[in-house]
């Protein structure tokens, strides 16, 4: 029986020095030439787990075999060597190379001492590229590639490197629907070759479709091993979260008030020259979720770094409640009414280091209720800390633990109840539940239906095209970095449809997006 699997991981606990257990006991058998999901909420112990099987982290006890050989995978190097490549949910790329450049950095051809003899680079890329059917620019800046083109040479820099086995973590996070069905047939392609791919994924539609077997870990231990045809999204659902999760949003039709977000003719340049925002304009009015769609990197994040202070537009003005923002630091723009959920929680959501009370409190600790002029309310401050706690489902030991020690989906947690608890007039939700669980996934999703209904403008940017369509009442569409196209009614919308926009195969005229600016 060994001989059939490409990985056994065998009573693999985790115990970090803190005392946190993220792996109790857990078996993880995977067959060679299979597609196997690894699925859980986060602070399951997914990301733990095959951090060991990449060496990059010791399990405190049990054994790794690989291709029925017993290892101890001390460090990436090793697992390379032994035929295990990793593609990261965070593409590991060096912009400013080429896609050449990045597939083979830190290996040879070298034409002298450190620069690399690009021609055969080039070789090199488009041997594997037509080998595995994984066709990209060798030529091309990494920085001027689509986002599903930096998936391929993330996932042919480890098979330059000789892995056998792929790790992919959520790879499909930030691609279109179209990009998704390239990388599946590529993947399956693969499979066909014999390789063995490990598939994480919070996207059950795409489990169901891609995946031969799973393995479901809850709390650091396994919930067992199943084949994928055998189980229905909402057992998944159930085995992940211990309960009953509504996998679709329920919400009532908008009511749309004044408008409370204002945008005319924003422009940015950035600092390779490259235009990111051309001529943006829109409007955010109360009681409405409008949401931006677009494959990232076409004007997305600078548009949120301009609302919110984070970058300086080259032109156009943006107002709240008919008052400037543009210019103003974070605080005024705060005062203003505006919350922000960022992209980048671990960079812009939290100070890590800090605890979940600092955290908390961190936009309001001026307020007298919590300040007493040269001394802080604690009594005040943990009151208020427990509230959200207690509202905001935060899964923790107290108030006073460190925010970097919660699980992905409750530092997401501890951000938006923070942003969501400050009477805000426009929320700016950018990915609000990327890389997150299911069950966290809900509580936010409910959380913005909620707020947008009682009054408040949301703006959602969400490279999710569920989300984004079952959450925005209307609906724009960025790519390159210009605004394409404006549904005011999502609800005839589809994948199809959506995916045509966003890969600019389709645009509408001038006229129909000026409509966007309800003028």
């Amino acid at each position: 029986m060994a001989e059939e699997y490409a990985i056994q991981m065998k009573g693999i606990t985790k115990v970090y020095p803190n005392g946190i257990a993220a792996n109790q006991n857990v078996d993880f058998f995977v067959k060679k030439g299979e597609i196997h999901a690894l699925m859980g909420e986060n602070g399951a112990g997914k990301s733990t787990l095959v951090k060991m099987l990449f060496g990059m982290e010791q399990p405190t006890e049990g054994e790794i075999w690989v291709n029925g050989k017993k290892l101890n995978l001390s460090s990436p190097t090793v697992a390379i060597a032994n035929g295990i490549g990793m593609v990261h949910q965070h593409f590991m790329l060096v912009p400013s190379l080429t896609v050449a450049e990045n597939i083979v950095l830190g290996m040879v051809p070298k034409k002298s001492g450190l620069f690399i003899d690009h021609k055969k680079a080039v070789e090199i890329t488009k041997e594997y590229s037509e080998k595995y059917n994984l066709p990209v620019d060798p030529n091309a800046k990494v920085m001027d590639i689509p986002v599903g083109m930096k998936q391929k040479v993330e996932i042919l820099k480890a098979l330059v490197r000789g892995a056998r086995i792929l790790i992919l973590d959520e790879p499909t996070a930030v691609l279109t629907t179209q990009e998704t069905s390239e990388l599946f047939k590529e993947l399956m392609n693969l499979k066909k070759q014999g390789y063995t791919i490990i598939f994480i994924s919070h996207k059950l539609n795409e489990i169901m479709q891609i995946t031969d077997r799973m393995t479901i870990l809850r709390g650091g231990r396994s919930m067992g091993v199943y084949n994928t045809c055998d189980v229905s999204p909402e057992k998944i659902s159930r085995l992940m979260v211990g309960r009953d999760v509504v996998l679709s949003v329920q919400k009532d039709k908008a009511q749309p008030g004044e408008e409370v977000l204002r945008v005319r003719d924003l422009e940015y340049v950035n600092e390779w020259g490259k235009k990111m925002l051309d001529k943006v304009s829109f409007s955010v009015r109360r009681g409405e979720i409008l949401g931006i769609a677009g494959v990232e990197s076409n004007g997305q994040k600078e548009l949120v770094d301009m609302l919110f202070n984070l970058n300086t537009p080259n032109a156009g003005t943006a107002t709240i409640n008919g008052e400037n923002i543009l210019g103003l630091s974070q605080r005024q723009i705060r005062e203003k009414g505006v919350s922000l959920v960022p992209e980048d929680r671990m960079l812009y959501g939290i100070a890590g280091k800090g605890t979940i009370q600092e955290n908390l409190i961190s936009d309001r600790c001026g307020e007298k209720r919590l300040n007493k002029g040269l001394l802080f309310n604690m009594k005040a401050i943990r009151e208020e800390s427990d509230r959200l706690i207690d509202e905001y489902t935060v899964l923790c030991k107290s108030q006073e633990q460190r925010v970097d020690n919660l699980s992905g989906g409750n530092i997401q947690k501890v951000v938006v109840a923070r942003e969501f608890s400050n009477s805000p007039s426009l929320i700016i939700a950018d990915q609000p539940t990327r890389g997150i669980d299911v069950g966290a996934e809900e509580f936010i999703r409910k959380k913005l239906v909620e707020l947008s209904r009682s009054g408040v403008a949301v703006l959602l940017v969400s490279a999710d095209l569920n989300e984004v369509m079952e959450l925005s009442d209307s609906l724009i569409v960025m790519y390159g970095g210009k605004i394409t196209a404006y549904f005011e009614d999502t609800s005839e919308l589809n994948d199809e449809i959506m995916g045509e926009y966003m890969l600019g195969l389709k645009q509408q005229s001038e006229e129909e997006v000026r409509r966007v600016c309800h003028e």
